[in-house]
């Protein structure tokens, strides 16, 4: 199942698409039994809004219901990263400069992030970075050409923004 849904991407989009539009986040069918025709199960809250003061916070988050295994599920539009709270164009920025040879100290300064949270992503993408590149090739032939992961994702995350990359990898696997 995708968890994300691409043609959402801003914050302003989804909170008009969760009055105006539910059915844009309705999955066609269950992910976990596979079954058609979910119920719309009410929402939960989950904080979006990044900026200082955070003045659209909570945001709603729609849930669906499934009537054959009775279990919830619910997707985020592109703008909300699934499981993160920073949201996909920070990871973006700290992704290019670690891959650009900065180190995790001088990345931390330079995006004002935690080093431990530089060294997480950068850790997380280590964890997964090579499953993730076959995936991305298998959609994209040209990155074939890149024979070593670090150059692969140099290459991109100068292509493509990390959010259309976690897009691609959402419909085949489980992103982050």
């Amino acid at each position: 199942m995708d968890r994300i849904v691409a043609s959402i991407t801003t914050l302003d989009q989804h909170l008009d698409a969760v009055v105006t539009n539910a059915d844009a986040y309705r999955p066609q069918a269950c992910p976990h039994c596979r079954l058609g025709g979910l119920w719309g199960h009410g929402c939960y809250y989950r904080k979006a809004d990044r900026r200082a003061g955070g003045a659209r916070n909570p945001v709603a988050v729609l849930r669906f219901l499934c009537r054959q295994c009775l279990r919830t599920c619910s997707r985020l539009p592109l703008c909300i990263a699934p499981r993160r709270w920073y949201d996909w164009a920070v990871q973006h920025a700290v992704l290019a400069l670690l891959l650009g040879g900065c180190s995790v100290h001088r990345c931390a300064r330079c995006t004002c992030r935690a080093r431990r949270t530089v060294r997480r992503w950068r850790d997380w993408l280590d964890a997964r970075g090579e499953h993730f590149a076959c995936v991305l090739r298998s959609r994209f032939p040209e990155l074939g050409r890149w024979p070593d992961r670090q150059t692969l994702w140099r290459h991109v995350i100068d292509a493509m923004p990390l959010a259309r990359a976690m897009v691609w990898l959402d419909r085949e696997l489980s992103v982050p």
